[in-house]
């Protein structure tokens, strides 16, 4: 059974945040300072909450910028290591670069972007990945209005079918959260720039990978854009400042 002390987490951190760039200077998204602290701090202080050791923060714009704030801070308990892209790769692309760079082997793989938050805890995902039938999982958040956001479609038993394109409506969001263990690097295609969503999941859907939905009503937050950008010091105040900013 695995257990959070074999997973080792890759927070990708390398966008440009075109949207919301008038409102940062001379930093890239995930180091846009919330709540006295870039987000991506908090991001792997909730990593730390969890039990998480190991992050690798796959990088680009502006790499050297997030080097030397966590060299410079470190986060109490855990190693990060930085690993930039020298072009841009996609999410998936960026992952497996910052994976096979870090020349880590663990028993299973977190990912998560460093824009973006859902304060779901790891027990849930971690318990669906421990099934035997279950290679990876999606963490996914429930939304009356999903507009914003692709959507996942599963079957009856949780299985994961495919994505939705952006809609009106209800649906579950991809939270942008994956566990799979660490056996199925060996499956990704070779194509650079890759996808998770129109890359690797649909890739893997056909050659018999199971992979399964793990969705959980949660506190969500995106700061791609002003708006969700304001809203980011309300959100570190109510879900994370007290967990996370010791």
């Amino acid at each position: 059974m695995l257990k959070t002390d074999q997973i080792t987490a890759v927070v990708l951190a390398g966008g440009f945040g075109t949207r919301i760039r008038h409102l940062l200077h001379d930093v890239p998204k995930p180091m846009a300072p919330v709540a006295g602290r870039p987000f991506l701090e908090w991001v792997v202080r909730y990593l730390a909450g969890q039990g998480i050791r190991r992050v690798v923060l796959s990088t680009g714009h502006l790499a050297e910028v997030v080097e030397r704030h966590f060299a410079a801070q470190p986060v109490s308990g855990v190693h990060v290591t930085c690993v930039p892209e020298k072009q841009p790769l996609g999410t998936a692309g960026g992952f497996f670069h910052a994976a096979e760079c870090s020349g880590e082997q663990p028993g299973a793989w977190l990912v998560l972007n460093g824009d973006s938050l859902a304060v779901a805890g790891l027990a849930g995902p971690l318990k669906v990945l421990n099934q035997s039938d279950t290679d990876g999982v999606i963490s996914g958040v429930p939304m009356t209005d999903a507009a914003r956001y692709g959507t996942l479609a599963a079957d009856a038993d949780g299985r994961l079918t495919g994505f939705r394109e952006k809609q009106p409506g209800a649906g579950v969001v991809n939270a942008g959260i994956y566990l799979f263990k660490h056996e199925l690097l060996k499956r990704f295609p070779a194509e650079r720039p890759l996808s998770f969503e129109s890359g690797v999941f649909p890739h893997w859907l056909q050659t018999g990978v199971r992979l399964r939905i793990w969705a959980a009503s949660a506190p969500f937050l995106d700061i791609g854009t002003p708006e969700s950008l304001a809203q980011a010091e309300a959100f570190v105040a109510r879900h994370l400042a007290e967990t996370c900013g010791n």
